[in-house]
Parts: C-alpha cells; structure tokens; sequence
C-alpha cells in the first residue's frame, strides 16, 4: 500500500513516521509513506498558494488549482486502480474505526492536509470524501492525516501480530463496543488483585467474562455506542 500526504509542512511527520509500528511496517516495505510538498506546486517565483476569499472574510484560503495539480502529481506517480482521495476538514465525515478498515483495502489513499481557513471549496470536484476526526477545530490537517495513517497501517496484514486487532474497541466482531480490560504480571499489587477468572484456564469462561467487561466497560464510558449499534 501507498500512502501520498499532500503538505505544506512536510516536516512536521518526520518524528511520527520514523519511529515504532509505522517504521517498521516502512522497513518491511509494507507500506510506502510520500510526502508531497503543496507549495512547490505554488505560483509564480514566490510559490503562493493560497489568496483572500470572494465575498469577503478573515483569513486565506489554500487555492484550488494549486492543491488540485499536486493531487493529480500524486496519481501519475502512482498508478493506482483501489484509490481514495481524502481531504482533512472539521466539517468531514467523522472518522472511524470502519473507515480505517475499509482504507486499509486500498492500493493509494491520497491525504490532503488543508490550511489557513481551507481550501477554495471547488476542491470537492476532485476528491472522494472529507473526513474529520472530530467535533474540534485544529490549525491544519497534518495531526490528522498522522493519526488516520497510523490508524490504517496498522491494519495491513504482517505489520502486527495477526489476529491483535481484531477484538479491539470498535472492532469486535463487527459489534461497536469498546475493548475489554487486560492484566498482566504481578498478579498483585498494592492490593488490587488480576481477576481470578483470568488465571482459571478455562478459556470459555475467559471469554464470557471478557465479552461481559467490553458490554459494561461501553454502558459506562460509551452508551451512544450500544444505542448506534441497536
């Protein structure tokens, strides 16, 4: 899989994309991360990208024919059948863990990182889906874009142990619930003690208990989740 994150702070995820899961998975060319520059697709000697808005208001607006020749610089890069398009912006679709599922599938997910006040809202002719990551407003779309392709790598076969993700909150055979609680060594500690249920060995009680944890553990801390699901 390749992933093309279209920028205008590029540096910004060298930290992130050099460091645990997603440089090993990079190591193991399971994954391809590109960094496109937005701005060496600006205008003229200054490389300007963005300009005041029609109509009036505060801020600039990235410009549409700019981040639309960097988009399509990413697709002659990569010749890609299973491609997705995506543009960060708080008034997306919310992202979820369905959603990193399903982009896990694709050959090219192509992240755009808007900026100042967004881009020129002609943009939407030439991309597949917006996306958000929540009700809150950020300064860009790199903190997102970070997330999502930590979100999505982490998915692709070989990358983690198989079989680690496939009972994890909002994962759990296909139920929306949030994962049940893990323990480990020492059994005891300042007097709180692991479940005995846990050290029984009997795998079928094991479950139950666990299936029992992921229900109550989502009724205290997400009960949107159970009425979404019903």
């Amino acid at each position: 899989m390749k992933i093309s994150i279209l920028t205008l702070f590029p540096e910004m995820f060298t930290g992130p994309f050099d460091l645990s899961i997603i440089k090993r998975a990079k190591g193991k060319k399971l994954v391809e991360i590109e960094l496109i520059n937005i701005r060496d697709f600006g205008i003229g000697s200054h490389q300007i990208v963005d300009d005041t808005p029609y109509g009036g208001g505060v801020g600039m607006l990235m410009k549409v024919d700019v981040v639309h020749q960097a988009i399509e610089y990413a697709k002659k890069n990569t010749p890609a059948k299973n491609r997705k398009v995506i543009l960060m912006t708080a008034s997306g679709t919310t992202y979820k863990q369905q959603t990193a599922q399903a982009y896990a599938k694709l050959d090219h997910l192509i992240i755009i990182c808007g900026h100042y006040e967004g881009i020129d809202a002609r943009i939407s002719n030439y991309i597949d889906e917006e996306i958000s990551i929540g009700d809150f407003v950020l300064t860009g779309g790199e903190l997102p874009a970070m997330l999502i392709t930590d979100s999505v790598v982490r998915l692709l076969e070989g990358v983690i142990t198989e079989g680690a993700t496939t009972d994890e909150s909002f994962s759990q055979n296909g139920q929306t619930l949030l994962e049940y609680p893990h323990y480990t060594k020492p059994q005891a500690y300042n007097g709180h003690e692991v479940p005995e249920v846990l050290l029984s060995g009997n795998h079928a009680k094991i479950k139950t208990w666990r299936d029992e944890q992921a229900l109550t553990k989502t009724k205290q801390a997400r009960p949107d989740l159970l009425k979404k699901s019903s």
